[in-house]
């Protein structure tokens, strides 16, 4: 199992109209929930949201982890235009024993908006 967390907390500045803010990053959870549910990977893949992933340079953040596997942090992910690319990059963690998912199987907001690369907690210091 893979869990997306999303940042919920970033927001954009409220409309002039007087309208609330708006929470980009909980867009993002539920545009990834439902792309989730589209590709019926359920037993793969979880959305989870989270406050601050302190990455507020690059809103809207991400982090993609799983057991034993290296994550990722991943920002600048759009709900409109990076939902499918990113429930894409979970399958591919999901599906990559490691969790190391090669450069050219990423997807662009993928290759282009990683922040770090975390080990698993089982890292014991050599490399990938």
């Amino acid at each position: 199992m893979v869990k997306i967390f999303v940042c919920v907390s970033c927001r954009r500045p409220a409309a002039e109209n007087g309208e609330e803010e708006v929470r980009p990053g909980e867009a993002l959870a539920t545009a990834l929930e439902h792309g989730v549910a589209a590709r019926s990977a359920g037993d793969r893949v979880a959305v989870c949201r989270v406050e601050c992933l302190a990455v507020c340079d690059q809103p809207y953040t991400i982090a993609l982890t799983g057991d034993d596997k290296w994550g990722y942090v991943i920002g600048n992910i759009d709900a409109d235009t990076h939902a499918d690319e990113t429930v894409e990059a979970a399958l591919k963690l999901a599906a990559a024993p490691n969790g190391i998912v090669p450069l050219r199987e990423r997807p662009p907001s993928f290759r282009k908006g990683v922040v770090a690369r975390i080990p698993p907690l089982t890292f014991e210091g050599k490399r990938p």
